[in-house]
Formats: structure tokens, sequence, C-alpha cells
């Protein structure tokens, strides 16, 4: 799925005025977009951590159709009446040239958050249940559909059939992809439902709207939160030295970390399905520390080697003057995907032992220490925005991950311990 930014920026990049729409799409649609999703991306571990009776599922269902509904009336709102103007004019405070792009960005992208509220829901079933492979095949599924819609909208400008904006393409394409997943999904995940939920009995302690609320609400907050970093930042490098150059390449270097932070995203439902089983522990911890590692390996020799000048120049055709802003931003951004997959696994630790307000303790901390940055930097800053922003982001997330580590300690050891408990019963059969 991470893939898609940088698919998008391709196709971007070779159409007119690149530097305004990548700016217009990555800084305001796709941005006010992740924030207004915010509150249902937690569906996927949710999903797995609870749906596994009948009613369970049944009333996690019924919470993503309701938000599903209200999160769209507010994306209705947002995009399509003056409220946009508010926003991005006043809270945002964007460049003029990228104004209105990014409001024809973001009413394309009104189909967004159900799709992803109804896929993620239905992804945590497969996940629960183990059938991972079916999301991969979503995903591909997804991947398809963006890049023909893509492929379709930009031959339809080129050939001068139809003007279209690229910030129209992008919004198109994913669009497009994230509905094509949300249908397979809905259509995959019939069999498991039918076999392994329908008919279940409700466990001892039936899930309630206050337990589920209780557990939900923390976990909701994490992203939520994380995700208003995204438009503070924009608001903070508009109003920071070199804010255009900074917006538009912000949006670049944002999809080649995210990419790499991919993988620690999805370990945090590994761990919560898989935690429990003998000799978990040791090797989902291991597997963290290897995935950290190996994925901030691969940022670093992308900004300080050739292979820089190869995919931003070559693969992903971008404006010379923004190339020296990437690889720079790629550079102080290299510790991202290390912590976040330290993130996801004490984060999946404390989920499998229901303790989510640690979660939303660390996620505080960081959205305290980036908003605070950026504040100041708004103000004060003397660098390109693009430096200063990441490297509060940078700041922000190291001590997001040391304060989950000393809340998910006790939990580790607990989990270490009964994994011990249940080897020695089954040996002393």
């Amino acid at each position: 799925m991470g893939i898609e930014l940088p698919i998008l920026q391709t196709f971007v990049n070779r159409m007119d005025d690149p530097k305004i729409h990548l700016a217009a799409y990555g800084s305001i649609a796709f941005a006010i977009a992740l924030v207004i999703e915010g509150p249902i991306i937690q569906l996927l571990a949710a999903s797995t951590a609870l749906c596994g009776d009948e009613d369970s599922f049944r009333k996690v269902r019924r919470f993503m159709w309701v938000s599903s509904f209200w999160l769209t009336v507010l994306h209705v709102i947002v995009a399509f009446t003056p409220v946009y103007d508010w926003v991005a004019g006043v809270l945002l405070d964007v460049p003029e040239p990228i104004f209105e792009p990014g409001r024809l960005g973001l009413q394309i992208l009104l189909p967004w958050t159900a799709a992803i509220a109804y896929r993620r829901f239905h992804q945590g079933v497969l996940i629960r249940f183990e059938r991972s492979r079916l999301v991969s095949v979503g995903t591909a599924v997804r991947f398809i559909s963006l890049v023909s819609v893509m492929s379709t909208a930009a031959m339809i400008d080129r050939l001068g059939w139809a003007e279209i904006p690229g910030v129209a393409v992008g919004a198109w394409g994913i669009s497009a992809g994230v509905l094509a997943e949300a249908i397979f999904i809905g259509w995959a995940v019939r069999g498991t439902v039918k076999q392994r939920l329908i008919g279940t009995p409700p466990p001892e302690r039936p899930l309630t709207r206050r337990s589920f609320t209780a557990f939900y609400l923390p976990l909701a907050l994490m992203p939520l939160l994380t995700l208003v970093i995204q438009p503070a930042g924009t608001a903070a490098m508009g109003r920071m030295p070199d804010e255009l150059n900074s917006l538009a390449a912000w949006s670049v270097v944002h999809s080649v970390v995210f990419v790499l932070r991919s993988g620690g995203f999805a370990y945090n439902e590994v761990v919560v399905a898989l935690l429990g089983r003998p000799g978990a522990v040791s090797a989902l911890r291991r597997f963290a520390l290897l995935l950290a590692g190996t994925t901030s390996g691969i940022l670093l020799l992308l900004s300080t080697t050739p292979l820089a000048e190869l995919y931003f120049g070559t693969i992903t055709d971008l404006p010379d003057e923004l190339m020296i802003y990437a690889k720079t931003g790629v550079l102080i951004a290299v510790l991202m995907p290390a912590y976040q997959a330290l993130q996801s696994w004490y984060g999946g630790i404390l989920v499998h032992a229901r303790r989510t307000r640690a979660i939303t303790e660390a996620v505080g901390l960081y959205v305290g220490i980036a908003l605070i940055g950026l504040w100041w930097g708004a103000e004060n800053a003397t660098i390109p925005g693009l430096y200063f922003a990441e490297s509060v982001f940078v700041t922000g997330g190291i001590f997001q991950t040391i304060w989950l580590a000393a809340r998910a300690h006790r939990s580790i050891k607990r989990a270490a311990a009964e994994e011990l408990d249940v080897t020695l019963v089954t040996d002393s059969r």
C-alpha cells in the first residue's frame, strides 16, 4: 500500500506544474483526508483483537457503519463548503497556488474514509483467523486499480482529450484503489464469517458498549492525534523559509518514509494475533529488531548513495530544484522506520494486554513535543521548513518509543511468564 504514494508522484511529476500538484495533494488533500479518517484507522487492531464470536463481530461492525457515515458527512462539510476556505486558508495558511488544487483533490477523495473503515474492519477478521494472504491479494487489487485509473487519466490529458490536473489524476487513482480493495475484501471475508463466526456463542464476558469504548477510545486517539500532526506540519512549514519547495518535497519524503515504515505499521496486528503462542515473545521481539535495522538501513542507503539520484531523478522524475530537499529530508528521517517497528512491538503487547491507555499517553507525548516544536519553528526557524519540521517529528517519535517501552515492560514480563507456564504444563503432560 505504501507504494501508491510514490506511484502517484511518478505520474504527477510528468504532468504540468508538478511542484504545485505534489504540494496540493500531499500537504492539503491527503493530509486533511487522513485526519478525517483518523477515528477508524484502529478498526483493524480492534477487529483483530475483539471479533472472535458472532455477537462481538456484529457490535464492532455496527460501530464501523455508524462512524463511517458521520465521518463521510464531515468530509463533505470540509471539502464542499466554505469550511475549506477557513481550514486551508486560515488554519493551514497554504500558499495561494496550491489552494484550489487542494480543494479539488479533497473533493475527489470523498469515498476514502468509508472504504477504508469497511476494508480495515474486515481485514482484522481475516488476520484473526489466519487468512492474511487474502489481505495481500486485496492490496494487489488496490494497486492494479490505482495504476489503471492513473494511467488512463494521464493518457487522456496527454492526448489533449481533456485537461486533467495532476492532483485530480492522483486523487482519482487513490479513490479507485481503496474502493476496489474494499469491494474485494468484503467478498473475500464472507466464507470466514460464515465458517468461523456465525453461530459462535458469546464469551463469558460479552462485549458491551462500555467495554468497547474503554478499549477503543484510547486506541483511536493514537492515530487521530498523530494524523493531526501532518496538517500541523503543513501549517508550520507554510510559515517557515522556502515554504513551497518544502511542501512539495514533503510529499515525496513522506511517501518514501511511509513505504519503509509500512512493515512496522503492519507488525502491530501481527503481535496482537500471535502473542500467547509458545516462543512468541522472544521471536516477535527478535523480528522487531531485525525489521527496525533493515528498514532504517535501506533508508540510510537511499539518502547517502547514488540510489538517491536513481530513485528521485530517474524513477520519480523529481524536478531538479526539489532533489536536494528530498535527499536531505530522507536523511533526517532515517530513524523513523526503526522506531515504528519498535512502537508496533510495544503497542501490540499493550493492545494484547488491553492496556491501550498507555498507547494514548505515548502519542500525547509525541503530539505535545511536535506541536511545541512546530510552533517555535514557525516563529523562529531560519532553515527550510522541511528540515526543521522533520527534525521535530523524529525527536517526538524517539520520546514516544521510549515511553511505550517503559509502559510495556511489565506486560512483556507477564507475557513471557505466562508463556513459560504453558510450556511447563505441556512438558509435564
